[in-house]
């Protein structure tokens, strides 16, 4: 019986004639195909060298993994009767490495810098975030088992685990990149994968102005308002920009404050000397172990902070941060979703709820127009690119609503060629009323940086 008709009987049909093709979840039937690859994927020859190279012991010795795939391959070619030419055999390779050592098909994404974002939408969709868009992929896994064989390899080293009783899970690389994944019965088109990938690069602050996410003029306000130990709240939506934007907010930090980060998994990457670094825990499989934000954040406060970064409020923990905010820790740095600088506001009123205070309205929004300053609201606009829209500033309680007053603005002025969104930064020419004690903390700004209408088309 030939090799490949014996791997035939243990693998799936598709497997032995190279590129698994889609089948449409309700039917089984053949679905419309990923995009083209330049060359098939031998599963056949892939799925043989794995099992040559993890049952043979003779398979293992000092040299790369590479080598030793590439030394497997050439031996096992004879034996199936198969030509290939030399760019295919270096695809079984790489691919085989990819499956061994990566996470096999998406291994390419990961590695390619340009993509912040991979989605597994199935076996046979897999889509990537590049550059701010979204594009659909040639990668393909093998069928729905492949990709939750994947999903294993992520989760198992964490001590996590992902089957019918427990069909979600939130993990991370060893780079740092965000994983969920979400299988059946909750998938019910087969199990779903998504990396948000961690970028080893830590970007300053002009490096957001090379790529209009602010103007100069802002990122002096900014500056100003870290060092001044202003508290400051970055809000926006899901994937756009907030993590980073605080990164390079908290590099205004000076060298000599401790300074505590809480988040749910550590992306921060401050460049300080005196920082200590928390994360929280998801519960075990038995359901115990769990330490969320708010118990970090109540932590902290015993742990000596002069400054407290929290990666993102989204609960009860909100209430604690407020508190904290307003004991003492002045220059507290933290992130929410929200679609506007109004909208965070009931955000945060209704997370302070979420902790199970029975506190009135009233009561919560002095505490938060009492703890914040300044709302730094970001955006992803339609065309990919990531704007700093607003800088606004928290004035006060005035009767039982929150005044607030934006200091710059980014508008939308419509569409250039290739959907590209046409806008410009302006000053709205109100002069924030931290100025002075901004100026009193040794931090003084020119005063035409205010001026109405000064900015400039982004």
């Amino acid at each position: 019986m030939s090799l490949l008709k014996r791997l035939g009987e243990q693998a799936p049909p598709e497997a032995v004639r190279g590129t698994a093709a889609p089948r449409a979840p309700e039917t089984g039937e053949p679905g419309a195909p990923p995009l083209s690859s330049p060359r098939p994927v031998r599963w056949d020859l892939i799925l043989a060298l794995i099992r040559r190279l993890t049952s043979d012991p003779e398979t293992s010795g000092p040299l790369p993994l590479a080598e030793r795939v590439r030394q497997q391959l050439e031996a096992l070619l004879p034996e199936t009767g198969l030509v290939l030419s030399r760019l295919e055999r270096e695809d079984v390779v790489r691919q085989t490495v990819a499956e061994i050592e990566g996470l096999g098909p998406l291994q390419p994404l990961l590695e390619d810098d340009e993509v912040s974002e991979i989605m597994a939408n199935g076996p046979f969709d897999v889509f990537a975030e590049r550059r701010g868009r979204l594009e659909r992929t040639p990668v393909a896994f093998r069928d729905g088992a492949h990709l939750l064989q994947t999903i294993q390899k992520i989760v198992s080293p964490l001590g996590r685990r992902v089957d019918e009783s427990s069909p979600m899970v939130d993990a991370r690389l060893a780079d740092g990149s965000r994983v969920n994944a979400i299988i059946a019965p909750l998938a019910v088109r087969g199990p779903a994968l998504t990396i948000r990938k961690f970028s080893t690069r830590v970007l300053s602050m002009a490096d957001l102005i090379a790529h209009g996410t602010l103007l100069p003029e802002m990122a002096m306000l900014l500056r100003a308002a870290v060092a001044g130990r202003l508290n400051i709240l970055v809000s926006g939506g899901t994937g756009s920009g907030k993590t980073t934007t605080l990164n390079v907010l908290s590099s205004g930090i000076g060298e000599e404050e401790r300074v505590i980060t809480i988040e749910d998994a550590a992306e921060l990457r401050l460049q300080q000397q005196h920082v200590v670094s928390l994360e929280s825990r998801p519960a075990n499989g038995e359901g115990q172990g769990r330490v969320g934000i708010r118990e970090l954040v109540i932590n902290a406060l015993r742990m000596r902070p002069d400054r407290i970064v929290v990666g993102e409020v989204r609960g009860g923990e909100a209430l604690d941060m407020l508190q904290a905010m307003n004991t003492g820790h002045d220059g507290s740095l933290t992130t929410a979703h929200a679609n506007s600088p109004r909208d965070v506001l009931s955000r945060l009123e209704t997370m302070v709820l979420m902790a199970g205070a029975e506190l009135p309205s009233r009561a919560i929004r002095e505490q938060i127009a009492s703890a914040v300053d300044l709302i730094v609201h970001q955006a992803r606009l339609r065309d990919g690119t990531r704007r700093i829209t607003h800088i606004t500033e928290v004035l006060g309680l005035e009767g039982d609503t929150i005044t607030l007053q934006d200091i710059f603005l980014f508008e939308q002025m419509g569409l250039e060629d290739h959907q590209r969104v046409r806008g410009r930064f302006r000053a709205t020419g109100v002069v924030p009323t931290f100025v002075a004690l901004l100026e009193a903390r040794g931090q003084r700004l020119p005063p035409d940086l205010f001026w109405p209408g000064n900015g400039e088309a982004g």
